[in-house]
């Protein structure tokens, strides 16, 4: 069994052609993608087929999805031994208004927020916008 295939039977997925390509896609990227960019990069494949497998690989902790505030969801693969839990897994997200890129910042985690009673979290989504080490000549 291959590394990839390995990965998506850990997170109880079936290691499909499409998951296999997708997932080493993800995995080749350093920043987060969008399902157009995964369209471009899949040029004969259907854009349902692609969006499911998104959808597969977040519902089961593959990959998880950041509003970056583009207008477009993007997704990027999840750290080992990552269940994306809002008190424990949340990290930021880095979004450069010169290249346009969105970055997973893992190592700088999202603290956890005392809401009020009666409030529960369901998702918390952090994203600093500026320009990246890239762009910014470092």
């Amino acid at each position: 069994m291959s590394d990839l295939e390995q990965i998506l039977e850990n997170n109880n997925v079936r290691p499909t052609a499409m998951r296999l390509l997708v997932l080493q896609y993800l995995l080749s990227k350093k920043v987060t993608v969008s399902l157009i960019d995964i369209e471009a990069n899949f040029h004969n494949s259907d854009r349902t087929t692609l969006y499911r497998t998104l959808k597969t690989f977040v519902e089961n902790g593959v990959a998880h999805q950041i509003d970056d505030g583009t207008g477009s969801t993007k997704y990027a693969i999840c750290e080992e031994n990552c269940n994306c839990e809002v008190d424990t897994d949340l990290h930021l997200h880095f979004h450069c208004a010169n290249c346009n890129e969105t970055v997973c910042l893992t190592e700088h985690k999202i603290p956890h927020i005392n809401l009020p009673e009666g409030f529960k979290a369901e998702n918390v989504n952090l994203v600093v916008k500026g320009i990246c080490d890239k762009c910014n000549g470092r």
